[in-house]
């Protein structure tokens, strides 16, 4: 995790994102801002990715045609969104946040050198 930075907030409750952080993130034109456990997240909405040409190619190699192709697709396409939450819940799992305190000490400069 790259080192926090205090910034500015303006009279109409706008912030600058530090360049930095701004390419380590890729970020587009807009971001989803929520708040996590008293803190503030601010992250780059991701481009949807298609999986159609995947899926297809995949269910014609396994020998699919016809009517039984489009059901199986329509069937496999449904399950994306259900995995992809699953993937991103079990991660969140795995997320600690014991270092919630050191973070927010560093960031108001009372961090102790290691």
């Amino acid at each position: 995790m790259g080192k926090p930075k205090r910034i500015s907030v303006s009279s109409k409750r706008q912030i600058t994102i530090p360049k930095e952080f701004y390419e380590d993130l890729k970020i587009g034109e807009e971001v989803l801002c929520q708040v996590v456990d008293g803190a503030l997240v601010i992250k780059p909405v991701q481009e949807e990715v298609d999986f159609s040409e995947f899926i297809l190619r995949d269910l014609i190699n396994e020998g699919y045609q016809g009517e039984e192709l489009l059901r199986e697709f329509t069937h496999r396409k449904s399950q994306i969104n259900p995995a992809l939450g699953q993937m991103i819940a079990e991660s969140r799992d795995h997320i600690v946040y014991s270092n919630t305190d050191d973070f927010f000490d560093e960031l108001n400069g009372e961090a102790e050198d290691e």
